[in-house]
């Protein structure tokens, strides 16, 4: 397995409630290890995957298709 990281920014804030629920719609994607929130950058979501199996545009679309205005970050 090959891993790679992504940050995602995503402009809104999202409550503890939100964060949780995007971090488990994503973490059912085949490929994707551990995306997580941190409470003291709350608009930045990364995300550990497989870039055999998923990339990180898909990973982007996935969260701007619930509703969230989010860009890369490149690191």
């Amino acid at each position: 397995m090959h891993l790679a990281d992504i940050l995602i920014h995503v402009n809104e804030t999202l409550g503890v409630t939100e964060q949780a629920s995007m971090e488990e719609e994503l973490r059912k994607l085949k490929g994707v290890i551990a995306p997580r929130f941190n409470n003291q950058t709350p608009h930045l979501l990364l995300v550990a995957y497989d870039p055999q199996e998923i990339d990180s545009y898909n990973l982007l679309i996935r969260v701007k298709a619930n509703g969230y205005n989010a860009q890369l970050v490149g690191m």
